[in-house]
């Protein structure tokens, strides 16, 4: 009778153990599926931010450079356009000079924040690995393994997906000029 009983504790102690490893695998897998929702979520207004701030800073470049020739072809049209030998004032005057440091800004604008979209999408698909890899590796994918796999969006450019269905490098022409 006593080695029944030690036989029944241990069983149900082995059991009680399997019920709370389970319950624990489950709540896991939840914890992880809801950290690739707010993921997802975090990266959907990374990619909002990210191109309301391009959108404005190359508004800004672009009202720059059309106020600056608003500025600028009048004055020198102005100035040497009356045929008396003033044309070659133009060495010794101060002409207004284009500054270009709102382009250079806004260069590091785009590569900053693609660089920050890009850890932001990393970590989102890491996320989406370490739940297959709990779904589908022994002895976890016994309790969780018929479960639904993520819904993430990863975000890619068109020339990478058509370059990876294609297995081919697309020309780089980055400034659409002919090559001629």
């Amino acid at each position: 009778m006593k080695g029944f009983l030690i036989s029944l504790g241990v069983l149900v102690v082995l059991g009680l153990s399997i019920v709370l490893w389970a319950v624990g695998v489950s709540n896991d897998e939840i914890r992880l599926r809801n950290r690739a929702t707010k993921q997802q979520e975090s990266n959907e207004a990374f990619y909002g931010k990210l191109w309301q701030i391009l959108q404005e800073k190359a508004g800004v470049a672009d009202e720059y450079k059309e106020a600056f020739k608003e500025i600028y072809i009048p004055l020198i049209e102005g100035r040497y356009s009356q045929g008396d030998g003033t044309l070659m004032k133009w060495i010794v005057e101060q002409n207004p000079q284009f500054d270009a440091s709102l382009y250079k800004d806004l260069m590091t604008a785009i590569e900053g924040q693609r660089e920050g979209f890009f850890i932001e999408q990393q970590k989102l698909i890491d996320i989406d690995r370490q739940h297959k890899d709990m779904r589908m590796t022994i002895p976890k994918k016994w309790v969780i393994g018929k479960r639904p796999d993520l819904e993430i969006v990863v975000i890619n450019p068109i020339v990478a997906k058509d370059a990876f269905k294609t297995g081919i490098e697309p020309e780089t022409n980055l400034f659409k000029r002919d090559k001629n």
